[in-house]
């Protein structure tokens, strides 16, 4: 099991930029899936972007081209940087992992996470 602690989240106008962070405890982070979600108000939550253990990177399509995923295996860190953010973008956001192994065996990047953070706020003014 890993522990997950979101940061970065705050209040920006629209066409700002924001960076999450997401430290995670543990000394086998490099063998884990990462990944951003997403809940706003009245919604269920949703897959915003995942890095896997061979960082390779998947996106949502409302965020492809705005945000990116990164990770820093020897700072156990995951990172999102989320640019030109719209109104649409506002909504608690949790950072996810999953042991290597569950894609190993058929799940796709973006399901089947099973340790979560706290989430952190991100609040788009328009």
């Amino acid at each position: 099991q890993v522990q997950l602690e979101e940061s970065g989240g705050g209040l920006v106008q629209a066409g700002g930029s924001l960076r999450l962070s997401c430290a995670a405890s543990g000394r086998t982070f490099s063998s884990y899936d990462m990944g951003w979600f997403r809940q706003a108000p009245g919604k269920e939550r949703e897959f915003v972007a995942a890095v896997s253990w061979t960082s390779f990177t998947l996106y949502a399509a409302s965020v492809k081209g705005r945000f990116s995923i990164s990770r820093d295996n020897a700072k156990n860190t995951v990172y999102l940087q989320m640019n030109w953010l719209k109104p649409e973008d506002t909504a608690v956001y949790y950072c996810a992992a999953r042991h290597k192994y569950r894609g190993l065996r058929g799940s796709p990047l973006y399901g089947d996470y099973n340790d979560w953070g706290q989430g952190t706020q991100v609040t788009v003014s328009s």
